[in-house]
């Protein structure tokens, strides 16, 4: 038996074989431009230790924080949003109240669409199902013209009532498969998040498609990579409900992914938990870019089915971007140790969402670093050792 483990952060990447013998592991710097190089540079290592080659591996499970990442750093792709007439603004409407009642300079979180980019359809589909109008093709053409003329890399289709109905999103995805270019991400809301609630949904499907393009590149590469050393077994993704899926559905529903890293360490946490008789365990994972925390209740960690992302103000419900998928209920800051520190326009002290990442990562790295950021400070006041990598 040989089974591997990758877990890519923003930061670093971890990789650990299972054997008969027992379990090794190795720690390489994430590869931004190309996730997939570190993962593989990493396996290498652990094979040649090992005395093994790919064609032994007989799984690969795979968890990683790209796209919750790409989600706070806001480097996704060009996404268009199509939606029913007059209902282009329900991403900056949101749930119609202040997160922060009192506060007179609130900033609400961005949508991941630009306004330009929302555009509505003639189409109307009632509450019980029924079709009350249908969009025409010569509206669908007219709207692929400026999908093109705009260079989209995505387009997310969310219409009113599609839960229950799907038959507009349907055609109006086909219509545009036909008119765009095979290299633009067409994603339908009631596949991704078949809910009632169109705000939750449309932001869903939205952060779906916005992440898509980068995700399917990513893990299209790795397994490709994977396949010509030889590897012919099973390859898995973590989802953010602790679950796997398979690579397909991973790269068609990236979303559910979101929290498929930290998923796995609220696994483990929740494992040591149950060994020692814990009742009540807090896991806390930092990592490069964002800090996760989970609270474990008597051996199993809490879930739920609504997730923000990207949020404004870290501890504030409401000032992120709700995501409906099934997922560990994780509090999530961007404040990870490559977290830039920064002075705001205030004169305050802020750190993160901006992260140093491993390229060119912190200044105490020295690879060409220079912002300061959470590891730099640790490394000043002694708290890690510059003779001591990870640990030793």
């Amino acid at each position: 038996m040989l089974r591997f483990s990758i877990d890519i952060g923003g930061t670093f990447t971890d990789v650990v074989a299972e054997t008969e013998a027992g379990l090794s592991s190795v720690k390489v710097l994430t590869t931004p431009a190309a996730p997939d190089e570190g993962a593989l540079d990493g396996m290498a290592r652990l094979l040649k230790d090992l005395g093994k080659t790919h064609a032994d591996i007989s799984a690969v499970i795979h968890g990683t924080t790209l796209a919750t990442n790409a989600l706070i750093e806001r480097r996704g792709a060009r996404t268009a949003f199509v939606t029913t007439a007059g209902f282009r603004d329900v991403l900056d409407m949101r749930y119609e109240k202040r997160f922060a009642q009192y506060d007179l300079n609130i900033e609400m979180p961005s949508s991941l669409v630009d306004r330009p980019l929302r555009f509505g359809l003639d189409e109307r589909i009632l509450a019980d199902g029924a079709i009350l109008k249908a969009p025409t093709d010569a509206e669908i053409d007219a709207l692929a013209d400026e999908m093109e003329h705009a260079q989209v890399e995505a387009v997310a289709i969310g219409f009113l009532h599609s839960y229950r109905n799907p038959a507009h999103e349907i055609h109006v995805a086909d219509r545009l498969r036909e008119r765009l270019s095979p290299d633009v991400t067409i994603c339908r809301s009631a596949d991704v998040a078949c809910e009632i609630r169109e705000y939750e949904r449309f932001s869903t499907v939205c952060a779906n498609a916005y992440v898509r393009p980068l995700m399917s590149r990513y893990l299209g590469a790795l397994k490709a990579a994977l396949n010509d050393l030889g590897f012919e077994g099973s390859f898995l993704m973590m989802l953010s409900g602790g679950g796997l899926t398979t690579l397909d559905q991973a790269m068609r529903f990236p979303i559910r992914l979101v929290e498929s890293g930290p998923a796995g360490g609220v696994a483990l946490a929740a494992h040591v938990a149950r060994e020692v008789g814990s009742r009540k365990t807090l896991s806390l994972d930092i990592g490069g870019t964002t800090a996760k925390i989970c609270f474990i209740r008597d051996g199993d960690p809490q879930t739920t089915r609504r997730f923000e992302v990207a949020r404004a103000w870290r501890d504030v419900k409401g000032s992120g971007l709700p995501v409906r998928v099934p997922t560990v209920e994780l509090v999530e800051i961007g404040a990870g140790g490559g977290s830039i520190a920064e002075v705001d326009t205030l004169g305050r002290l802020k750190v993160g969402p901006r992260s140093a990442g491993s390229d060119p990562g912190p200044a105490g790295y020295g690879r060409g670093g220079t912002d300061a950021t959470i590891t730099d400070a640790h490394l000043s006041v002694g708290n890690i050792s510059a003779e001591g990598f990870a640990g030793g």
